[in-house]
């Protein structure tokens, strides 16, 4: 038998992690361009528009959150800029996790409203799941569990660097 390590989840399993107050999308450090505070929420980018993180319990290896930064809770709330802003982010960032990851596809999309299946419903957002051939098999039809092949701080780190370059160059 082979073994499926997933560290990362641990805090999750033991109820270590606390309660985060307020939206996800909005944790006080995030304004900071601190590179700890950033890291432990894992916002990889914030700016006047858009917020970009990665997803603590991901699909796949890679798996982002895309919001807009004013809390709504569907794309027709947006306003044209807001929209602009959001759809040139999921692109950027698309990019970036291209580039770094080197995937086969992506699934890109958003889910509005609780019954829709949106874990957070009240804060639109959009999920960029990097694909590979043969990347998930039976194992998570079987056992309900997904394979991740980096530990999610060394998936931070690597796409960091070019999300802080985006925000310093949006800025």
């Amino acid at each position: 038998m082979k073994n499926l390590w997933t560290p990362w989840r641990i805090e999750h399993v033991l109820g270590d992690v606390p309660k985060p107050g307020g939206c996800l999308f909005e944790p006080d450090t995030c304004c900071s361009y601190d590179y700890k505070a950033r890291k432990a929420t894992l916002m990889l980018y914030r700016d006047n528009h858009s917020v970009v993180l990665l997803n603590r319990f991901p699909y796949a290896n890679g798996h982002l959150l895309v919001a807009p930064l004013r809390h709504l809770s569907c794309i027709t709330d947006l306003t044209e800029v807001e929209n602009c802003a959001l759809m040139e982010m999921v692109k950027a960032a698309t990019a970036i996790l291209k580039m770094h990851l080197k995937p086969d596809g992506f699934n890109i999309g958003c889910n509005i409203g609780a019954t829709a299946g949106a874990g957070i419903a009240d804060h639109l957002h959009f999920h960029i799941v990097p694909r590979w051939d043969g990347d998930h098999n039976f194992i998570s039809v079987l056992a309900e569990i997904r394979t991740i092949p980096e530990h999610i701080e060394a998936t931070f780190d690597r796409l960091f660097p070019d999300f802080f370059a985006l925000n310093q160059k949006n800025v």
